[in-house]
This record gives C-alpha cells, structure tokens and sequence, in this order.
C-alpha cells in the first residue's frame, strides 16, 4: 500500500489547521459532525429524483461511537459516501470542498441558490487532528459496491485502500492523542457528558438526530427496595433537539416554551420581560429569535460581561458571542440569529464579510427599538421595571459622540418628576409645560428625597412648574449634550438664571449690598470665585451655583472615575438678602468684623452641605459653630 504524500502549500495549511486556524480543540466536533450531516443532504437530495435510494428520511442518523479502550472516537453517517476518487481529491487536497463544488452544481441546475448545505470549505476535516493523532475515514458512496479506506498520521501523508463497509456512508475514526500536562485534555472527548455538552453547544440544530449510547442507572433484580441496588446499562440516546425554537412560528411557540428556552440557553432564573421574533427575506434572509431581560444578570456592567447574539448558519453554531450584531445601548439583548446568507471565513468561526452582518444588525436595532417603544406605550410598569436594569446604559449610549444617538434614544430615557411623582418621559413633560415657559427644568443630586429639599428649586415649585430630577451622575451630560427637546431648551435650577414669569421673580440685588459681599469674598479667598445675590432662592438663605462649565455633578463624577484630572467647578456663593441669618450677617458685620468673619464661615460651609460637597475639615467647622455660642 503506497503512502501517497500531500501537496506542499497543503501540508502547510494542514499545520495551521491543528496550530492556528481554530480558537478551541473543541470545535472538531462540529466540523466533523457538519460533514456526516452534508453527507446525509446529498443523499437526500439524490432520493428525490431517484427511488433507488431506499432511506426515508427518518432512517438517516449521525451515530457518536466510544471505545475507551483504544482511544478512538468515531462519527458515523448513512450518507451518500465518496469513491476514491473522491477521498483522493477531497482529503488528499487540503481546502478542496465536496460540499462546495455540490452546491455550486444543484444551485446551477435548479437556479435556486437556496440549497442548504452546511460544508463551505473543506479543511474541516483536518481539525480531526487539533485532537487525534491518527485519523481513518472508511466510506462506501452510494451506487458503487466498493468501500474504501483513507488513512493519515497527519502532514506526511495518507494511504487510500480498498476495504469493507455493510452500507453506504461514512465513518470518521479519530485515534485520540495521548493527554498533556493539562488534566483530561483529550481523554475528555472520551466521556459521554463532555461529547453531549458539545453536541449541545454546537450542533443542536442539525436536522439529523446525533445518538451515542448513554449511561442510565437501572435497579438491578432481586434487590429489595428498601436497599436497591444499580448497575449502569447504556441505551441509543438522540442527543440534539433538530428543530429549533427560532424556525417554529410565533403562533405555534407558547410563553412557557419561550421562557424555558431563554432559562436554560443562557442560564437565567427569571422569565425574559420580552420576547421578539424575527423572520426576514430580501437582501439578506435570517431568523431571529431576541429577549429582552427582565433583570440584569450578575455579570452585566462588569469587564467579564462579554455581550452578542449567538450566531447560527445551517443549524450549526458559528459563533457564542456576535457583538456585532448589537449596538452598545442594546448590549444586555440575549438571543439567537440564524442565516444562510453568511459568508464565512476558512474557520466558520469569524465572518469572511460583513456587508451581511451590517444588514441584520441594522434591522434587529429596529426591531428592539420598536419593541422598547411598544413596551413603553402599552406596558408602562413593565417598561419602567426593565429601564431600573437597564435606563443607565440608554443614558450613556445615548451620550456617545457628542449625543449622535439622541434621536434614537432620547424617547426611551425616563426621569423622576417634582409633580408626577414618578418616572416620565421627556415627551410627557414637554406636553405638561405651562404656558409661557420656556425651559425644561431640571435639578441634579444623588436622591430624589436630596434634590426635592434643594433650596433651588422652591421658586420654579411656587410658579407649578415640573422639574425632573437627575439622580444619576451622568444625567447633567445628556442634558448638556442634548441641549434641548423638542426645541426646548434644558435649563438646571441650581445654575444660572431661572428666567422665570415675570410675576414674583426676584431681582439681582448685588450691587445694593455690594460691600457686604466683598466681605464675604474677601473672608473666604479663593474658595469662592463670587459672591452675588441670590434670584433663586425663597426661605433659605444661602447656595451654590457653578456658572458655565463643570457643574458640581459633574465634579463629584469626575472625582469618581478620574480623580487624576482634578476637574473642580467654580464656586459661587449666593445670597437670600431678605433672610434673617444675612441681617444678622451685615449688622454683625459693623459692629464686630471678626465675628462676621465666622458668619461668612458658616454660610459658606452651609452652601456646601446643601450641595453635597465635602467639608474641607469637618473638625475645624465643628469648632468654629461651637465658638459662636460664647
């Protein structure tokens, strides 16, 4: 028997096949379990025009097969097989593709381009070798009475035989390599779990039922019940599902058969809020099958979360995690696109194309869009329960690129309201708005209990105008990114001017008290950059506001995330001129300047805590209040 050698770049693309080409050893099994079911297609399609074929299509199976003893792992099908020829030009040339060449000629014949045949290049095969040591393929085609043997240690070559088979098909014997330093590493696809565990992972959905004889424990006889006794009795098991959840109709799925579809696939204990299917046709066809979580699992919002769909074509998995077909503020959308139309790399495991891809992203950003509106309009607690896991990453996608995605997001972002009591929507309160008002007001702090108490907010209260409270520390971006809604300017009631009706506004007094407050400057230093009247305040009797620029939510947020930076926002010190504490203050003032020293003190300590900043030194303002009792 002549050992007949493979071509040079083939012998090189057969070591980056075992070294490089494939991210995990795993993924043999499904290369070689998509081959028998390619195997098994053609057979198929050959019964439909010739009744000489003899096999139903329940009679076609793909067969797992375990001899522990001689390390061998073999995968069986009753296929349509190959001739020599056929062995020779299919395994003795690295990259030549059966399947391939199959699809090209039945598409051509039937003009259809719609034949589904899983195999696309034909290094599949050799990843056999990530594994085995020694790989044997016994085949038998259909219509020849011959069955031969292929037969490689790997790159130096294979022999190619005649031998014998009972009937048409395939089997593919893999003598498993010895094990490594790591424990288990090739024995593992000896076992019968960790093989049901990848036909699960990978090949669920082929359209052939996959068996392997499987361990049952059986109550032996003659043992009593009270103390029984098991022996361990193997029996065929159909390890894949076949039909998948996403390619049954929408009416023929129950809720109960959603919900223990998305627990078990992705491991959640609570039911997915939202269910969205998808079955598309035209530039690209793909069905889709999308949940929207209820809850946020532990992993989300950390650096372990890993985001993406997982990605099928013909029933077998190319990939666990596709983040590229969600965008970021959709990242927490769990769920399974299937297509034929992908155009995938020598591997399968990466897409050789992306114009495919785009396109379905695209359409399934839609389709959870829309589906977030639908929940928003008709299942507001829903919705409002979902945006409580989910509202902060709408917000931060909905900052990137300088807010380049308000007009797709800024419709689903929910704020607290002053006189809803609830979460809104910035459309709700634009259609709220008063007459005559200008602005969308907004107050920013770390509770809604903390900012219904800020002093700032009476006046725009006493005129019953509707305030929106940011209690998230990014809320001030969007406001500041957005710029307005709807054309109506955001304007913050701690900063600036109020510019309310005309009616009971108060005016800038600066300049009548203008030496009282050069007093204050000049007490403090520069831990003010101003000290003016207050138009905003009612019964209390001193704030802070920051001017343009960083504002105190945005410091308190830097000094967070990035302390390195020391992005302070100025601090200007306003003044309720008509409270009694700044009488006291200006009569002080006169009478006993270094008394009025430590008024100006405690006012701007005040101002502080009002705004949640820290106290510098909280020991020293303890005793300063102390020294004012004397």
């Amino acid at each position: 028997m002549e050992k007949r050698e493979f071509k040079a770049e083939s012998k090189r693309l057969l070591d980056m096949m075992i070294n490089s080409i494939y991210t995990h050893k795993e993924i043999f099994l499904r290369e070689i379990i998509s081959n028998a079911s390619d195997a098994i297609d053609k057979l198929c399609y050959r019964s439909l025009t010739d009744e000489k074929v003899g096999l139903n299509r329940d009679d076609f199976a793909i067969t797992l097969t375990i001899d522990k003893e001689n390390r061998t792992l073999t995968v069986s099908d009753n296929g349509i097989g190959m001739s020599d020829e056929e062995l020779e030009n299919n395994l003795g040339v690295i990259a030549a593709s059966g399947s391939l060449q199959f699809r090209r000629e039945l598409d051509e014949a039937a003009e259809t381009g719609d034949t589904d045949i899983i195999g696309q290049f034909g290094v599949g095969f050799y990843s056999a070798f990530m594994v085995a040591d020694h790989v044997a393929v016994v085949t038998k085609k259909y219509g020849e009475e011959q069955a031969w043997r292929w037969e490689s240690d790997g790159a130096d070559g294979y022999t190619i035989e005649p031998c014998e088979r009972s009937g048409v098909g395939t089997d593919v014997i893999m003598h498993l390599k010895p094990d490594g330093e790591e424990q288990d590493e090739y024995s593992q696809y000896l076992r019968e779990y960790p093989l049901y565990k990848l036909v699960k992972k990978y090949s669920d959905y082929i359209r052939f039922p996959i068996r392997m004889l499987m361990p049952h424990p059986v109550k032996k006889e003659d043992t009593p019940d009270d103390k029984p006794e098991y022996e361990e009795v193997f029996e065929y098991e159909t390890l894949n599902s076949m039909v998948p959840l996403w390619q049954r109709k929408k009416s023929e799925v129950t809720k109960e058969e959603y919900d223990k579809f998305y627990q078990e696939r992705f491991g959640e204990l609570a039911p997915p809020q939202s269910v969205i299917t998808v079955a598309a046709e035209g530039a690209v066809t793909y069905k889709a099958l999308l949940f929207i979580p209820s809850k946020a699992s532990g992993l989300y919002g950390t650096d372990e979360f890993q985001p993406g769909l997982q990605l099928y074509s013909a029933g077998v998995m190319i990939m666990d995690k596709c983040a590229d077909l969600l965008p970021d503020e959709f990242n927490f959308v769990r769920g399974v696109v299937e297509s034929p139309d992908l155009s995938l790399n020598i591997s399968r495991e990466l897409l050789q194309h992306d114009r495919q891809l785009k396109i379905i992203a695209g359409n399934l950003e839609k389709k959870i869009r829309g589906e977030l509106e639908r929940m928003l309009k008709d299942e507001r607690e829903a919705y409002e329960k979902f945006f409580r896991s989910f509202g902060r990453q709408l917000k931060l996608c909905a900052m990137e690129n300088y807010g380049a995605k308000k007009d797709k997001l800024q419709d689903l972002l929910l704020f607290y309201s002053s006189t809803e009591k609830k979460q809104v929507t910035l459309a709700e309160y634009a259609g709220r708005m008063k007459e005559g008002q200008k602005y969308i007001y907004f107050a920013p702090g770390d509770s809604v209990s903390a900012i219904d108490s800020l002093p700032q907010t009476e006046l725009v209260k006493d005129h019953d105008m509707e305030i929106l409270y940011f209690t998230e520390r990014t809320d001030e971006f969007i406001a500041d990114l957005f710029r307005d809604y709807q054309g109506k300017p955001f304007r913050s009631v701690v900063d600036g001017e109020l510019d309310l009706p005309d009616e009971g506004e108060k005016k800038d007094e600066s300049e009548a008290y203008k030496e009282g407050f050069d007093f204050i400057k000049a007490a403090l230093g520069d831990r003010v950059t101003e000290v003016k009247a207050s138009t905003r305040l009612k019964s209390h009797p001193v704030c802070l506001s920051s001017g343009q620029g960083i504002t105190f939510e945005m410091e308190k947020y830097f000094t967070a995330v990035q302390p390195e930076l020391g992005m302070k926002a100025k601090r200007i010190l306003e003044i309720n001129v008509d409270h009694p504490a700044f009488v006291t203050f200006e009569t002080t003032r006169i009478i006993d300047p270094e008394r009025a020293k430590k008024y100006a003190e405690v006012l701007y300590h005040q101002a502080l805590l009002i705004a949640g900043l820290p106290i510098e030194d909280p020991s020293a303002y303890t005793d300063l209040l102390c020294s004012l009792w004397k």
